[in-house]
């Protein structure tokens, strides 16, 4: 009989190879090859049993137990499409400290005052990072304490299911998944195949008891979700919390959904009291709208189908190097660096002499090409020492040519404007068709040239 050949998996993605190695080629991680059990050469038949129970016509399943359930949260259920689905596995990710946790505190709360009213059963929140005490303390200052709120601090999987059987919960939260693992399968907890056994656990008390789950997973260093891609496949919904460490603004977008729509944002203010919506994050993204200084610019972005304001501020300092900076925040790199390019090359403008550095307010971040040209009009405010016209904004995106090109979703950012007092809007030229709404006039314009003649108030 031939001896099984020895196996070699990777710990951090699962790439199997049958020689040792000390780093992983598929993940580039140093140390994270072991040897694991050998795979088994034959394969044995399934053989078929009796179902539970038999198929239904379709006609005849209940819609009903698939109907969304609102959070509590208008902001979390926009991102959900709606509530949270019966049954379903939504994994939460985000980097440390960002957040999370907090989020989900809010909505146990909510959602076992919710439970209370109707009579269903209590929230259960499983919690593998912190004590029962370290949560008390957050749920004290957050203001998230109810009766029907249940938290044990545990991460044996086995134990975590038999509290889900004792307590027959209307929601389960799971605070990480990275943390929980069971002793019947090897590896330590974080690794791919606890991650992938204690997911599959928590799926199929989901399935079969009707009950929402919500998984807790963590950023890897490479931007990865609790490790293993594979996670992310088995799951209904992933929703990504993300938000600058110094900032206070946080987002949550949907980057995969089978009850909704992923292009939804969900904005919230993270303060001493915990985790608040932000139905309206104009506040935060535009400082000081009504005082023009040169280098400032506001625009109407877009984040996947909701408009934001967004004001652009840029500064021109005179450098003694040979090569200035370029410097950028909140915004993308190279679309930055193409739109200083064209200025310089289409408008003559002299920003080889200048570090130029350009940011957002609030900690808005946007790499969607219809800020280029609040971008163009900042930078050159700053350099030609001119401010841009009040209650005006900038849309559209500049060509290499310094034309500019027609953006997606121009009458809801037009309409945005209009909500936040701008009166006037400088388009491109192809998006003068646009009806613009009541209160605000748009100007036309075919190159970035004439945007800045319009904008900056300056002579032909």
């Amino acid at each position: 009989m031939a001896r099984a050949k020895a196996e070699y998996r990777c710990t951090d993605c699962g790439w199997t190879t049958t020689k040792w190695a000390g780093q992983c080629p598929s993940c580039q991680a140093w140390g994270t090859v072991e040897e694991a059990a050998p795979a088994a050469e034959s394969v044995r038949a399934v053989e078929a049993l009796a179902p539970l129970r038999s198929a239904q016509p379709i006609d005849q399943v209940r819609a009903d137990d698939a109907r969304a359930r609102s959070t509590g949260l208008s902001e979390l259920d926009r991102v959900l499409g709606g509530g949270i689905v019966p049954g379903a596995v939504i994994l939460l990710a985000g980097e440390p400290g960002v957040g999370k946790s907090t989020l989900l505190l809010h909505v146990a709360a909510r959602a076992a005052r919710s439970a209370t009213d109707s009579g269903a059963g209590p929230v259960l929140y499983l919690t593998g990072e912190e004590s029962e005490a370290q949560v008390r303390i957050r749920a004290d200052r957050i203001g998230a304490l109810s009766p029907n709120l249940l938290l044990a601090s545990l991460t044996d999987v086995a134990a975590a299911l038999g509290h889900i059987e004792q307590a027959r919960p209307s929601m389960v939260i799971v605070d990480s998944v990275q943390t929980f693992a069971s002793a019947e399968v090897s590896g330590v907890p974080g690794s791919v195949t606890q991650v992938r056994n204690t997911a599959g656990a928590f799926i199929e008390v989901a399935k079969t008891q009707g009950v929402p789950i919500v998984l807790v997973g963590h950023v890897t260093k490479d931007g990865s979700i609790a490790g293993p891609r594979v996670l992310e496949h088995l799951v209904d919904v992933v929703c990504q919390f993300e938000g600058e460490r110094h900032s206070r603004l946080r987002m949550l977008r949907a980057l995969k959904n089978r009850y909704g729509a992923t292009d939804e944002v969900g904005c919230f203010d993270l303060t001493d009291a915990g985790v608040v919506e932000l139905p309206d994050p104009s506040g935060l993204f535009l400082e000081g709208a009504d005082v023009t200084v040169p280098g400032t610019c506001t625009t109407i972005t877009l984040e996947g189908r909701r408009p934001m304001p967004l004001q652009i501020q840029s500064l021109l300092a005179e450098t003694t190097f040979s090569s200035p900076r370029r410097t950028t925040s909140g915004l993308s790199q190279s679309r930055t660096l193409m739109t200083l390019a064209v200025l310089q090359a289409r408008l003559k403008l002299p920003l080889g002499s200048f570090d130029i550095y350009v940011s957002t307010v609030g900690g808005a971040a946007t790499s969607e090409p219809g800020v280029d040209l609040a971008i163009a009009t900042s930078v050159a405010g700053a350099a030609l020492d001119k401010t841009f016209r009040p209650n005006f904004i900038a849309l559209g995106e500049v060509g290499l040519t310094g034309q500019l090109r027609s953006i997606v979703g121009l009458d809801r950012r037009l309409s945005e404007a209009a909500r936040l007092g701008f009166t006037d809007a400088i388009v491109p030229e192809h998006a003068a068709r646009t009806k613009a709404p009541a209160g605000i006039r748009i100007h036309p314009v075919d190159s970035i040239a004439q945007a800045l003649r319009v904008g900056l108030a300056m002579e032909a």
